[in-house]
């Protein structure tokens, strides 16, 4: 129908408007109501260009993000009245193929290890928090290096606000890899007394060390079901942003150095 309008528009200096709405079937008075509305639809044209030309600036920058990370960071700071809408941003970046880089790939890295006593799931998938420091979920995941290496990434990460609270980085997944993590949370928010930490059956997470850790800290110890990864899911997913947003098309970190920068870049990004 618009097509329709804009044919009568375009050749009615020429010919009669009545005989073009008859020609190309549509009601005067429909197109009269569509003339008159375009001033209207010109100003929202040029705001939406406006809006496309500061949604490529912030993914230029960073080419992972989607329209919702572009809408916190076009919000970031300014008056209530000045926010865009999520939706409108939404459909900018769709009318103007800005899209977040996606990439699907399941890598399993669990290695699972009867634990040293029984160990309860108190999250039952519920990866939410009333407050900052009450819920932690964490994991171990590989980082692969070109020429077969791996660095190994433990995390812990808050319920609440999803903040990476604690990481640690190494070339094997001993135990104490993970007990940093722990210890670097702790260290961040100032003591985990009182806070639950789930996390999968990782030999890391059933190891007696890291059971006295935690007793130390005044955490408890939460586990989902052996083999489910969905009952640690939002660690999870945490892994797979990281790896598809810096690998990107690359299966292999080129060397242990630009991994550890380019993981330190991502996780400074994330948590602000």
């Amino acid at each position: 129908m618009v097509n329709r309008f804009r044919f009568v528009a375009d050749h009615s200096d020429t010919y009669e408007v009545k005989r073009l709405c008859e020609l190309v079937e549509v009601k005067r008075s429909s197109y009269y109501a569509w003339k008159s509305a375009e001033p209207g639809r010109t100003a929202r044209a040029e705001d939406d260009a406006q809006l496309a030309a500061r949604i490529r600036v912030i993914h230029t920058e960073d080419n992972t993000y989607g329209a919702p990370r572009v809408t916190a960071e076009l919000n970031d700071g300014v008056p209530p009245d000045e926010k865009v809408n999520h939706k409108r941003v939404a459909r900018v970046m769709r009318e103007n193929d800005i899209v977040g880089y996606r990439r699907r790939r399941r890598v399993t890295t669990t290695v699972p290890e009867p634990a040293d006593h029984k160990v309860p799931d108190l999250l039952k998938r519920d990866f939410t928090a009333d407050a900052p420091n009450r819920r932690y979920v964490g994991d171990i995941t590989y980082l692969p290096i070109e020429g077969g290496a791996n660095l190994y990434l433990a995390t812990v990460i808050d319920c609440y606000s999803r903040k990476l609270a604690g990481w640690a980085i190494a070339d094997h997944m001993r135990t104490d890899r993970v007990a940093d993590a722990l210890r670097a949370a702790a260290q961040d928010r100032n003591g985990l007394a009182g806070a639950v930490f789930h996390s999968d059956h990782g030999s890391q997470y059933t190891s007696k060390e890291f059971a006295a850790l935690c007793d130390r800290l005044g955490v408890t110890q939460s586990m989902g079901m052996v083999g489910t990864s969905a009952d640690n899911s939002l660690a999870e997913s945490f892994n797979a942003a990281l790896k598809r947003e810096v690998l990107q098309n690359a299966n292999t970190w080129p060397d242990e150095a630009t991994c550890r920068r380019q993981v330190f870049r991502w996780v400074t990004r994330y948590n602000t």
